[in-house]
């Protein structure tokens, strides 16, 4: 069974400077939680394109885990989807878009899971992945906002 995460965010700056800021692979230890322990394993700095392999390490309710993605598609200051090619998920699609809004630019993400282990999977991601997932994403809004915090517009 497939699942879908979604989530938009306001972000008061231009989308190129949002854009940059999220296609640079070295920013997301910044904005994954401690606790699961995310390390970018694929030497960087990392040319994003399609067709960009990036490998990562991370630990999910206290095991280890290679992960594996590829970039899918590269829209620069548009889009960009990166595609679990190995990891811990059987399905794991991840669309990051970004939209011109007058406030600055509004971020969507779209996530497309599926969880192994069939109906013993579908347990586990009720009691525990959906929130896990869910945090993971709190905790990137918490600190997106920190890094571009409002600027005030002068009278």
């Amino acid at each position: 069974m497939r699942y879908l995460l979604e989530r938009e965010q306001l972000i008061p700056r231009r989308r190129s400077e949002v854009f940059a800021f999220f296609a640079d692979a070295a920013n997301l230890e910044r904005i994954t939680p401690p606790s699961l322990r995310f390390r970018i394993r694929t030497p960087l700095p990392i040319a994003m394109a399609a067709g960009t392999i990036i490998e990562y390490r991370i630990s999910l309710f206290g095991i280890g885990f290679g992960w594996r993605t590829r970039i899918e598609v590269f829209d620069p200051d548009d889009r960009f989807v990166d595609l679990q090619v190995e990891g811990p998920y059987r399905f794991w699609r991840h669309e990051h878009r970004f939209l011109d809004c007058p406030d600055g630019t509004l971020m969507r993400d779209r996530v497309e899971y599926e969880v192994p282990f069939g109906p013993f999977g579908r347990i586990v991601r009720g009691l525990f992945i959906r929130r896990q997932l869910e945090r993971i994403f709190d905790h990137r809004r918490r600190v997106v906002a920190a890094q571009f915090p409002l600027i005030p517009t002068p009278r």
